[in-house]
């Protein structure tokens, strides 16, 4: 497990590897925080929750750690305000020294016998760098699109030019249906309370919605007929002047995005990425079918390809019967998160490997575009 652990870290740290000094700390939305903050908290999720309480003889970095890097747990005490992550206390180069003290007490930690608690807690924190890990990608894109938005992160390419391999729809009959996690293997605690669903027959579409079909949308006036959208997803359009997916911008007739490749032409046959669940609905209201519930997409998720992007359903974010929060600051991972949000369900190209399965249970307010979110349909 150390090794794991150990992987997990660098990957950390190499997806920041191209980043300059001034582009670590830079914080451009209250969504979107700096590299620095989640280099330093991934570390405080193990110094906090591990080292502090199963290592006799550890002491903390800094007695500030708590209050600069905790993000959303009241049972910890006081924190940093989330739009001010970039006015911390912390140069990256201390951040990185940080990293380095808590791994060698990881290290130190696991050398000797130890509560069987902490491996559970250990795995808990290297699922929790991995979440980072893929909001490190999206968060970078994000700070970057508004800082240097002709600059290029990875020559390696922009992350959104995948394809679809399959056409079609399948079909499921009518039935029950068991839904959530089994098995041993980690999961998080909202796909636990594996439950029966009674599902009527659909079917599901075994491709994603490609940029060329989302630009017919917009070119069919799809952003200005109100009739396709939800009264919020109006309203959100209108207050913030939407007119295309996030990173779109049209130069000399032609659709362009940014990517972290930089900024390039729109490859009609390429699958759509940066969509908000507003227009996700808008778009399945205009074709005249649907988003799938996040049932439809789990029952049905063995006979498709996913992983490409997170998909969105059309199921608002609530409890599995006989969800429970576990005790302490930990039961605030997910629990209290279950209002006003959508959930979103496979994986996306920036999601670390090995983290992820198809019971697990993505979620965000239905205005956000900056993750790698796309659109399957169902009738």
């Amino acid at each position: 497990m150390i090794d794991q652990y150990l992987d997990i870290r660098k990957r950390s740290e190499e997806i920041c590897a191209p980043l300059k000094t001034e582009d670590y700390n830079a914080q451009v939305a209250l969504h979107a925080s700096p590299a620095t903050w989640q280099l330093g908290h991934t570390t405080w999720f193990f110094e906090e929750f591990i080292l502090s309480k199963h290592h006799v003889e550890y002491r903390r970095y800094r007695n500030d750690c708590s209050f600069i890097f905790n993000s959303y747990y009241n049972n910890v005490g006081d924190r940093t305000k989330r739009d001010e992550r970039d006015e911390i206390d912390f140069s990256i180069e201390e951040v990185y020294n940080y990293r380095k003290y808590v791994d060698k007490h990881i290290e130190l930690l696991l050398s000797f016998d130890f509560p069987k608690e902490v491996l559970h807690l250990l795995e808990i924190g290297m699922n929790h760098e991995q979440q980072h890990q893929e909001l490190l990608i999206t968060d970078l894109k994000f700070m970057l699109s508004k800082k240097k938005p002709d600059g290029v992160y990875s020559s390696e390419g922009g992350l959104v030019h995948s394809s679809n391999n399959e056409e079609g729809y399948i079909s499921i009959a009518e039935g029950v249906y068991e839904i959530g996690h089994v098995g041993d293997d980690f999961c998080y605690d909202n796909e636990l309370g594996r439950h029966k669903v009674y599902q009527h027959n659909f079917e599901i579409s075994k491709t994603l919605v490609t940029n060329g079909e989302f630009i017919q949308f917009i070119e069919a006036g799809g952003y200005q007929d109100f009739n396709l959208w939800l009264d919020e997803g109006w309203a959100w359009v209108q207050n913030e002047k939407v007119n295309a997916p996030l990173y779109w911008q049209k130069i000399e007739g032609e659709w362009h995005h940014f990517t972290l490749g930089g900024l390039q032409k729109i490859n009609p046959d390429e699958i759509l990425c940066h969509v908000s669940f507003y227009e996700a609905a808008a778009f399945a209201e205009w074709k005249c079918i649907r988003l799938p519930t996040e049932f439809e997409w789990e029952i049905a998720s063995d006979q498709f390809d996913w992983g490409e992007r997170w998909e969105w359903t059309n199921s608002a974010y609530l409890p599995y019967p006989n969800f429970h929060k576990a005790e302490g600051a930990l039961g605030e991972y997910n629990g209290k998160f279950m209002i006003n949000q959508m959930v979103l369900r496979g994986a996306s190209v920036a999601t670390s490997p090995n983290h992820s399965r198809n019971t697990y249970r993505n979620f965000f307010h239905p205005h956000f575009q900056w993750q790698f979110s796309g659109i399957r349909l169902a009738k």
